[in-house]
């Protein structure tokens, strides 16, 4: 008895309905299907995702093989392969800021290691393949600039455009590349409003997949002002499992929603201490604090990251990036990254965005 051919049309309506992880919308719909080809009953398909998916793309990947074999009755080979699909970001906010996802990464108190997870976030999404820029909002205490190694001087193009520094392939600009680090700033609101929005309005960024914003601790104005800039994706709340650093959190999680900027998630920094001497955990400051509290407060909770003595020698000696190529460090902070893309594609899968007029 002779093998049954594959239905394409049973294909066809998969990857109709299947999700682009960036739009929500079907693969098929949006151009995205390279390849379908059917030998016997083995099926190979080849699908196109934007480097905005890039944190999703095997996830993706192994998704669609998994509702293919079961649509084809589980008989026969199916292998999905990814290859890149092109897709500019268009400018928004209205000053010209061509980026598809812009997150800020605050905290309610200082000291939670709120720049290094936003460092992270920004070079773990970039480490996966996306184009990633990074900027220290940060005005009063810029550490991003020695977390990262970079103490450059921004220039400016013919244009008078402010030329992002470059470090292996993240864009970054922080007020720590132009007043000298002993130096302090002593500004008010105004003055603020008006450097966030040249920062955001008068850099060349380029075209950005994510732009990571290193806010100032606290509930401060900053957000006011990027919530009248720009649209942005969400916020990221970084905070430590005891107590007093939980009503803090609580507190930022409030402002975000105050000024209408959706919650992405919490992050709960030195959650537990592992001793490499003798195998033993010791919950320092507590333990699961900031998991219960994002479940009582309706926010997802994106992963937690111990205390390890490496991720502090690396941020003191300016290799935060090292952290992504540590067995050790590297798999929390991959997670955190994960679970920030899948929780945005989730959104827009269930809501898809409309698609803009230049797409038409």
């Amino acid at each position: 008895m002779s093998e049954s051919p594959i239905d394409l049309s049973v294909v066809d309506n998969l990857l109709q309905e299947f999700a682009d992880p960036e739009t929500g919308r079907g693969l098929k719909t949006m151009g995205q299907v390279v390849d379908v080809a059917a030998q016997g009953n083995d099926l190979e398909v080849t699908i196109g995702l934007t480097t905005y998916s890039a944190p999703l793309w095997e996830h993706t990947r192994e998704r669609l093989a998994e509702q293919l074999q079961a649509k084809l009755g589980g008989t026969g080979n199916v292998s999905v392969k990814v290859v890149e699909h092109d897709r500019p970001a268009e400018p928004i906010g209205g000053i010209g800021l061509t980026a598809k996802s812009v997150i800020a990464v605050g905290s309610g108190k200082g000291g939670v290691g709120k720049s290094t997870i936003a460092a992270s976030l920004a070079l773990g999404l970039k480490r996966v393949g996306a184009k990633v820029g990074l900027m220290d909002a940060d005005v009063y205490g810029p550490s991003i600039p020695h977390l990262l190694g970079v103490n450059e001087q921004p220039t400016a193009s013919p244009e008078k455009r402010l030329q992002p520094i470059d470090a292996d392939g993240l864009k970054v600009m922080s007020m720590g590349f132009l007043v000298p680090a002993e130096e302090a700033v002593i500004w008010r609101g105004p003055m603020l409003h008006g450097a966030i929005t040249q920062f955001l309005r008068d850099t060349d960024w380029g075209n950005l997949d994510y732009l990571i914003i290193d806010m100032p601790p606290g509930t401060g104005d900053i957000a006011l002002t990027l919530s009248q800039l720009l649209p942005l994706t969400g916020a990221v709340v970084v905070c430590t499992p005891q107590d007093v650093a939980l009503l803090d959190a609580v507190k930022a999680v409030a402002m975000f929603r105050k000024v209408n900027i959706p919650l992405l998630g919490i992050v709960e920094n030195m959650s537990f201490f592992l001793c490499p001497d003798n195998g033993k955990r010791y919950d320092i400051f507590g333990s699961g604090g900031a998991r219960q509290k994002a479940e009582a407060m309706d926010v997802p909770f994106l992963g937690e990251v111990p205390i390890q003595i490496p991720i502090r020698e690396r941020g003191d000696a300016g290799d935060t990036a090292g952290n992504l190529a540590d067995q050790e460090s590297a798999p929390y902070l991959e997670r955190i990254c994960f679970s920030l893309a899948q929780n945005i594609a989730n959104s827009k899968a269930a809501d898809p965005p409309m698609p803009s007029l230049s797409v038409l």
